[in-house]
């Protein structure tokens, strides 16, 4: 967050009567893109911005002051003298201000905050208020909230949050509240004066608790696990398109090329097309996720079998989505630039009463790419309803319909180890043929109950229908001479359909000294897929041709037909699950988390060519430990073991056959030790040392090439640190660095022991800066290395290192408008982003420039 002042104005304001100069100079202030606050006379500047509620958590900060007492952002504290100055100066763009006026400026905020753990309730406050509180967690645990439903002040919701739970609110100089328990510390008590919340309350890089590692709303700092989390505001910040520009501020994650047509990405070590959720619930379909409706990306890396079920061997991604509010939300992105790119998306909400709030997100783009016969269309809505049905339930349901048609590009070909040398645009196969439609419809409901006891019941389903097909003319291996390639083709159907609900009954206690939360949870879910795949034939004759290799663009006509090894088939998979949890406060500074998951799995199979009807059923015994050590309130030490399973049909369902319904599920196993500081209130370091070893993997039998044994063994061996939010009050960042190596251990049938796992470079870095200049005028400039990596398993092809810089400049145009300029690859180098596999190389983009301009 920026805190920037323009103190040269306010000292000329305060040298006049404010009766005789105040309107002349809030108009003077506002064409320079400042926000002027009228309170009393008497004010003082209070130290620190408040953080955004994006950035909330238990943890947290919330300035406050004496009735009739201003606090502005920044800058040194003022005494409370009580000499009359100039109105209060808070800059138009700062992300979240508190500001302490008398009573009758008040601003009333609607509150809709069940009874739940204090911790939990808080959390809720901060989001809904637009404040941060800091929170003494020993002091809380086992502690209930009373509920608040209506409208009041900050500080009258905070009072009532309070009432009879023998807590109260500590202020230290005129920086911290804290809640402690009533009479700790010796601190003086002052009355909790009014506040006006200004200016946008979800902005920041920086967040601090999540409820999706723990399934409890949980300090981040107190999760014994490795999770970064991409904010919406870096998400806006730099104009991220998708998954794959996620995932390069993430350590550890790198994604594939996805065969031109889904998020394909590898986690430490580990490739996958199913290890992605939605608010928590499995979003395990083959396609291209957009961020429209995106609050934030989160990657908990590591096997978590006992939060997410069977697959996440290396780890799993979930996006948080936007939901309906009663804080009102007008945003308007057109967005457009180089290669033809137009994109425009639409976020509106309000509340509408007491009881009711809606949202709606929305999405359009039809662009272009670098890459030759490129062409994006795509458009997305997602209505969302929030119903406080009383003062301890809230209800909420959503619908998305999401479009998604696009030329499916495999990129370029190999030659002699390396990408081939041609045009980085240049198209290989026939693009009339190539495309890929994907028409996504999904709804989703929850309920959260909190009972007069103490118990938090919380249950959300999720229905999804995914109706995805792509065809695609494809380059494989170039001739030796390095003057022909040969061209494939086939096309692709796959229907799915999920439903999933979750359940989660949450309860707060404490045996003596040691305090609980506890989570019994249980978890239904059914997956319907039909699969289809056909392959090409040139002139309707030749399942391969050879094309020049600098001319490869071709118009040949194909016709799509099933071979005899080609697949149609149905599946059907259940999941059935109960799961139990402990997070435990052993004492002041000790802390552990033990859960348990055991799942019951089936596929039944079903080949509509041959009749042949295969199953199989597992029963997945996942367990998860974790300790918690705090040195210091700020630092966080942690150790932990989990595990994961990988039945033998795979991620998709489509490798059971007669010989693999005999195996049993691959194992994942992380163990990782950690530390997690939280540097000031907006900034967060972490690190993390991890081993995971993915064990069980079929291997083809050394005495009878026939059979498969389950012997095969991988190991992955890793560093990670990350570093996230305000270096100052102007300056925010976000990076990280990865060391790993990923290797087979022991043959699979893949590879030979010794292979390196392809597309995991063994460093990476990236490092995002944004710096605000001025009040209206902010820089970005951010750095992306990655070293050379595989682009295959059997590690003949290399894809070199690489360090690309990107660029950014932000424009304040007034007090709801705004614009960007991004630039990619600001030195236009020439590099290979990712792959499929040996001969379906991605180029990087040359430069590329996108310029958006905004409403809030």
């Amino acid at each position: 967050m920026r805190s920037l002042r323009c103190f040269a104005t306010a000292a000329a304001i305060a040298a006049a009567p404010a009766s005789t100069h105040a309107a002349p100079a809030d108009a003077h202030l506002a064409r320079a893109g400042v926000h002027v606050v009228r309170t009393s006379t008497r004010v003082a500047r209070a130290s620190a911005p408040v953080a955004p509620a994006g950035a909330h958590g238990a943890r947290a900060r919330m300035h406050v002051a004496p009735a009739g007492i201003h606090a502005a952002p920044g800058g040194t504290n003022a005494g409370w003298a009580g000499t009359p100055v100039a109105p209060a100066v808070v800059p138009a763009d700062s992300p979240s201000v508190v500001v302490v006026v008398a009573a009758d400026t008040t601003e009333r905020l609607r509150f809709a905050i069940p009874a739940r753990p204090l911790a939990d309730a808080l959390w809720e406050f901060s989001r809904q208020a637009g404040v941060r509180v800091e929170l003494d967690t020993a002091a809380a645990a086992g502690v209930w909230s009373q509920a608040v439903e209506g409208t009041y002040t900050a500080p009258a919701a905070l009072r009532r949050l309070l009432a009879g739970t023998g807590l109260v609110a500590h202020f230290t100089g005129l920086e911290t509240a804290r809640v402690v328990r009533e009479g700790d510390g010796g601190l003086a008590v002052h009355a909790l004066a009014p506040i006006t919340v200004v200016g946008a309350r979800s902005r920041g890089y920086a967040v601090f608790r999540s409820g999706t590692a723990t399934r409890t709303d949980t300090p981040l700092r107190d999760a014994p696990q490795s999770v970064s989390v991409v904010t919406g505001q870096v998400i806006a910040d730099q104009a991220m398109q998708g998954m794959a520009d996620v995932v390069r501020y993430v350590p550890g994650v790198t994604m594939g090329q996805g065969e031109g047509h889904r998020d394909a990405p590898t986690i430490r070590g580990n490739a996958s097309t199913a290890d992605f959720f939605v608010d928590g619930v499995r979003d395990d379909a083959q396609y291209f996720r957009d961020l429209y409706n995106v609050e934030r990306v989160e990657a908990l890396k590591g096997s978590n079998a006992m939060i997410f079920g069977r697959g996440g061997g290396g780890g799993v991604i979930n996006r948080v989505t936007k939901e309906a509010r009663w804080t009102p939300t007008r945003a308007l992105t057109l967005e457009g630039g180089s290669f033809d790119h137009k994109r425009a998306t639409l976020d509106v909400g309000r509340g509408f009463g007491p009881v009711v709030a809606a949202r709606l997100n929305g999405v359009y783009e039809a662009s272009g790419g670098f890459r030759e016969a490129a062409d994006l269309r795509r458009y997305g809505v997602n209505p969302t309803v929030a119903v406080a049905a009383g003062p301890r339930t809230m209800i909420r349901a959503g619908y998305e319909y999401f479009d998604d048609r696009r030329v499916v590009d495999r990129g370029i070909p190999s030659f002699e180890g390396s990408p081939a040398d041609v045009d980085i645009a240049t198209f290989f196969g026939n693009p009339e043929v190539n495309h890929a439609t994907l028409r996504l419809n999904a709804a989703t409901a929850s309920v959260e109950h909190a009972t007069p006891g103490g118990l938090t019941v919380r249950s959300r389903a999720r229905f999804a229908d995914y109706d995805k097909f792509y065809q695609n003319t494809y380059p494989g291996a170039v001739n030796a001479a390095g003057t022909e390639v040969a061209l494939s083709a086939y096309n692709h159907a796959i229907g799915r359909r999920n439903v999933f609900d979750q359940t989660d009954l949450i309860y707060g206690l404490a045996t003596g000294t040691v305090r609980h939360t506890l989570l019994l949870g249980a978890e239904l879910g059914r997956q319907w897929t039909e699969n289809v795949r056909r392959t090409g034939y040139f002139e309707g004759t030749a399942t391969s041709i050879s094309v020049p290799l600098q001319r490869p663009t071709v118009a040949t006509p194909v016709t799509f037909r099933q071979s005899a090894t080609d697949a149609d088939n149905s599946t059907t998979a259940d999941v059935a699950a109960v799961y139990v949890q402990d997070q435990v406060a052993l004492a002041a500074r000790w802390q552990a988390v033990l859960g348990l998951r055991l799942d019951r799995f089936s596929v039944d199979f079903h080949d509509n060519r041959s009749g042949e009807a295969l199953g199989r059923v597992d029963r997945l015994l996942s367990p998860r430990a974790g300790l918690v050590f705090k040195p210091v309130e700020p630092v966080s030490l942690y150790a932990s073991c989990s595990v994961s399973y990988l039945p033998s049909a795979g991620d998709q369902f489509g490798s059971l056959s007669a010989t693999t319904q005999t195996l049993e599920p691959e194992r994942f196993t992380n163990r990782e030790v950690g530390a997690k500081w939280e540097v000031r209130p907006d900034l967060t370091l972490t690190a993390a040392v991890y081993r995971l070893d993915r064990t069980n993997t079929a291997a083809p039998d050394p005495n009878d090439a026939s059979r498969l044994v389950q012997t095969g063994r991988q190991r992955t061996t890793g560093l990670e640190l990350e570093a996230a939010g305000n270096v100052t009050d102007a300056w925010q960042v976000i990076g990280g660095v990865a060391a790993q190596r990923a290797k087979i251990v022991s043959a699979t049938r893949s590879a030979p022991a010794g292979a390196v796992v392809p597309l995991v470079p063994t460093r990476t870095y990236s490092l995002w800066n944004r710096y605000q200049l001025l009040a209206p005028v902010g820089v970005g400039l951010g750095i992306v290395r990655q070293s050379a990596m595989y682009a295959a398993i059997d590690d003949k092809v290399t894809l070199p290192g690489f360090t690309r810089l990107d660029g950014a400049v932000f424009l304040r145009l007034g007090p709801a408008l705004s614009a960007q300029l991004n630039v990619e690859n600001l030195l236009d180098e020439r590099y290979y982003a990712t792959s499929q596999g040996n001969n379906n190389i991605l180029p990087g983009a040359p430069r590329t420039l996108r310029l958006s301009v905004a409403t809030h």
